[in-house]
This record gives structure tokens, C-alpha cells and sequence, in this order.
């Protein structure tokens, strides 16, 4: 597998947290605009933000939690050369699921669904996970 095609989910999740961020901003923007956020409090309390607000910070910060794991095990994957087909296929399907997960957090933020989404994505990164430790486990020694 090419560094790549490896990369190439990494910085499709990397535009994501941007995508997410840009929004964040323009939700805290329109709030501050119209005048029903009082800033001083703000600065010390998230939960001085309206809804619309705290949703989106709410979905950047998860940018920030599920993915790291994805960003440390492509790292060692590129490192130890565990990086295989199967490797992008999924990191693919866990990018998808992030994407998901954040569309439903910054829009109708039904739980079930985004839920759904990030159970899907926790369960591909696990599994990703799994197959990077038993390569790493059971890969011939080096002389």
C-alpha cells in the first residue's frame, strides 16, 4: 500500500475537524450577533452558549477523542509497515462513520442515530486495532 493511499483517510479526517471548526465558528459568530450571549460568561462556561452553539462545540471536541486513536494507529501502522488493503478499507470506514457522526451532531443531533454512527466507527477503529496488534504480536522477530 502506497503512504497515499494510507494518508489519504488521515487527511480526509483532518478537513473534517476543519469543516466542523468553520462551523463552530460561524454558529458562535451568529450567536454573539444577535445578542444572546453574554461574553464575559462565555469566556469561563460553555454552557452560556445557545443550543446551536454548544452543538457544534460539542461535535468539534469529539474531533478530538475517538480520532486520536485513529491517528496514533495509522502512525504506528506506517511506522512497523501493518498497513495493508484492509487497513485503508476501514480507516475509510471510519471516516465515513465520523462524518456521519458529525452531520447528525450539527443538524437534527438525534441520538440514535448519531448513536449508531459512532458505535460504527468505534467498532472498525477497534477492530483496526485488533489487527495491528496480533500483526505486531505475531510478526517474525528480526535478527
Amino acid at each position: 500500500m502506497t503512504v497515499t493511499a494510507i494518508l489519504l483517510p488521515v487527511l480526509a479526517q483532518v478537513a473534517l475537524t476543519f469543516v466542523v471548526l468553520i462551523r463552530l465558528g460561524l454558529a458562535r459568530l451568529a450567536a454573539i450577533r444577535e445578542g444572546g450571549v453574554a461574553r464575559e460568561r462565555v469566556a469561563i462556561d460553555e454552557t452560556a452558549w445557545p443550543p446551536r452553539a454548544r452543538q457544534a462545540g460539542n461535535c468539534f471536541r469529539n474531533q478530538f477523542e475517538l480520532p486520536v486513536l485513529f491517528y496514533v494507529l495509522v502512525a504506528l501502522a506506517l511506522l512497523t509497515r501493518q498497513a495493508d488493503g484492509l487497513f485503508v478499507l476501514l480507516s475509510w470506514l471510519f471516516v465515513l462513520s465520523r462524518a456521519a457522526h458529525a452531520l447528525v451532531h450539527v443538524t437534527v443531533n438525534d441520538v440514535a442515530w448519531r448513536f449508531a454512527a459512532f458505535a460504527i466507527g468505534a467498532i472498525v477503529l477497534l477492530i483496526m486495532w485488533v489487527i495491528f496488534a496480533l500483526a505486531i504480536l505475531f510478526a517474525p522477530a528480526l535478527p
